[in-house]
């Protein structure tokens, strides 16, 4: 059996920085504390994703396909990875923006200017360089790559699907060939959610989305 584009599969993976043979992702929660990267707010544990949905850097989504249930080790390069780096996204930013928001500025300092992610190059008097390229630009890369199985359950892969699209563990409940996603989403976006849902999972013959229902507070009585 080899994978195709649209297929679900489990995957297990180490990625690491060519150059330095650093590691920037992994899904193996004994490694990372063995290497003393360990963060306690990432969840660990094997990834499901949709082949061809970019659900992970370009060059490992296109390498799967035709692929069997193995371990591979991939080279990534810039172009298939996080891209090139852009000199266009190095900004000059004032100091007093810094100031306004109570920020000593220093080289290697990651931030949020605007809702874009950046790091600190450069400070020289009043002159502050920021970086707005993803970190990983322009980096080679080597994955280790281990297919564990093809996921054929659609709860399972609607589940995983939604929770990657949305960054977040997405309630959903799947019955046949209907499916019910319960999540606040605002209503030019629900036909949209709809079909790319239908499109990934086609075995899926009807979504119905639920409005999620706010959680209330919980209080407490002194005695």
């Amino acid at each position: 059996m080899t994978i195709q584009k649209g297929d679900f599969v489990e995957l297990d993976f180490v990625g690491r920085i060519k150059e330095t043979n650093q590691i920037f992702d992994l899904t193996d929660e004994k490694l990372a504390k063995k290497e003393n990267i360990h963060d306690p707010k990432q969840t660990y544990g094997p990834k499901i994703i949709c082949v061809g949905e970019q659900q992970l850097v370009k060059g490992i989504d296109k390498f799967l396909i035709g692929k069997e249930l193995k371990t591979y080790t991939i080279d990534v390069t810039p172009e298939q990875g996080f891209g090139k780096k852009d000199a266009r996204l190095l900004k000059l930013v004032p100091l007093s923006t810094f100031k306004k928001e109570k920020i000593q500025p220093f080289p290697g300092l990651q931030l949020n200017i605007d809702n874009h992610l950046g790091i600190v190059r450069t400070v020289s008097g009043g002159r502050i360089i920021v970086d707005f390229n993803h970190p990983l630009a322009g980096r080679n890369l080597i994955y280790e790559l281990t297919i564990k199985r093809q996921v054929k359950d659609t709860q399972e892969q609607l589940q995983h699907y939604l929770n990657n699209l949305f960054n977040k563990e997405v309630k959903c409940k799947v019955e046949k060939d209907k499916a019910t996603i319960t999540m606040t989403v605002p209503e030019h976006l629900q036909k949209p959610l709809k079909e790319q849902v239908q499109k990934v999972i086609p075995a899926l013959k009807e979504i119905t989305l639920e409005e999620e229902k706010a959680t209330k507070p919980k209080t407490t009585t002194q005695a």
